[in-house]
């Protein structure tokens, strides 16, 4: 993966803004995957406690940022976009908090860029642990797809591009 840490956060706040918001920060990226991290004081709730939502948002994004760096190491530029997620809170996260989402087998991986190498589009499965203070606070499963642009354009998936401004 040739992107560093900075570059991947500063993609992240320019491409989705949440992250910004969030104060989501690019703490590892690397062959065993990829690790966030976010505060307390912008993803608090009422409780002063972690926003469940702020968690789950957190979850996806390290996957989709696993899935974002992977395919850019590859050559591919793809959309990506989430198709289900399932997420179980194990506590209340109290402070600062982290999800780390782990390189996929490789069998899994070279399934999807198999599929969006020959039929435009491929789907994986990843996994997401959050910790908070050493300790797993909550466990994320979720299924992403990728669609090649190509692909999209070809199955009428995405509007042409208008070119000329009507009379």
């Amino acid at each position: 993966m040739t992107q560093s840490c900075e570059e991947v956060e500063q993609y992240l706040r320019l491409h989705i803004p949440l992250s910004r918001e969030m104060a989501v920060e690019v703490r590892d990226i690397g062959e065993a995957g990829v690790r966030l991290a976010a505060p307390l004081a912008p993803n608090i709730n009422h409780r002063s406690t972690v926003f469940g939502g702020s968690a789950c948002a957190l979850a996806i994004l390290a996957a989709w940022t696993l899935v974002h760096v992977r395919l850019t190491g590859h050559g591919l530029t793809s959309r990506i976009v989430i198709q289900r997620n399932a997420m179980e809170y194990l506590q209340p996260i109290n402070g600062d908090f982290e999800a780390f989402c782990p390189t996929p087998a490789a069998r899994n991986w070279d399934r999807l860029l198999a599929g969006v190498k020959r039929r435009g589009r491929g789907r994986v499965t990843l996994e997401v642990e959050l910790s908070a203070g050493g300790e797993t606070v909550a466990t994320f499963s979720g299924s992403y797809v990728v669609i090649r642009p190509e692909a999209e354009e070809i199955e009428g998936g995405a509007p042409p591009a208008q070119t000329d401004k009507p009379d």
